[in-house]
């Protein structure tokens, strides 16, 4: 009886653990590549009282307008990382993401991992969507965020050849994670010190409606959200 207590316990101490570095490391992009200094972007300076907010999207078109009616109504400007592939598929809600004056910049074509992807093909990536950015809005992108965060050695040779830096984050919203419920999105951002910080969000409904919250949060707290561009210039 003692022994089978023992291991009920010992098993959910282990479970408990995962649980933990699963909420930890989900926070935290990919380990950093040396020599990466000058082109990986995670924040700006901790004392700096702007902040970037952005929105990775290669789905939820649902959820845009809602987003950047909320966006207006605060007089927030956000950068957003589209997909190749989602920009072709909605080339009217992509110009209006533009047309509003938010930073519309490269996720990718298809949302590949670039660690996993040779550097053709990643190069292809980068290509293709410069194409379609140039085709639908007359501007090719200079800031490249890697699907899941996912970057190499070969990924930072060829956006420095190409010329984009490559955007990460400090703060994630963790949004598409079940159970990630707008006062649980709210609160992960909040609770942390955001001076120079890059928050990350998807068009997911919690986020919209976790969004009014945040923003109100942030500019109570004196920080003024701008594009990534912007940020990095402080740099």
């Amino acid at each position: 009886m003692i022994r089978n207590v023992l291991i009920a316990v010992l098993v959910l101490s282990v479970l408990l653990s995962a649980v933990f570095f699963l909420e930890l490391f989900s926070e935290v992009p990919a380990s950093a590549v040396p020599g990466e200094e000058d082109i990986v972007f995670r924040c700006g300076s901790a004392g700096s009282s702007k902040l970037a907010i952005t929105c990775n999207v290669d789905w939820g078109e649902d959820q845009l307008p809602a987003i950047l009616d909320i966006l207006q109504q605060k007089g927030v400007t956000i950068t957003f990382f589209v997909s190749g592939a989602w920009a072709e598929k909605n080339p009217v809600l992509f110009r209006e993401l533009y047309l509003r004056g938010h930073q519309v910049e490269s996720h990718g074509y298809s949302h590949k991992l670039c660690s996993e992807a040779s550097a053709e093909t990643v190069q292809k990536e980068l290509e293709k969507t410069a194409v379609v950015f140039e085709t639908l809005i007359g501007y090719r992108p200079a800031v490249f965020a890697p699907p899941s965060g996912d970057y190499d050695a070969k990924t930072l040779s060829l956006c420095r050849e190409q010329g984009y830096k490559v955007s990460l984050w400090s703060a994630d919203t963790i949004d598409w994670k079940p159970g990630s419920t707008a006062g649980v999105i709210a609160k992960r951002i909040l609770k942390k010190d955001l001076h120079g910080a890059v928050i990350l969000m998807h068009p997911k409904p919690e986020t919209v409606k976790a969004l009014p919250g945040i923003l109100d949060g942030i500019l109570q707290r004196g920080l003024q959200p701008v594009t990534i561009s912007q940020l990095m210039e402080e740099r």
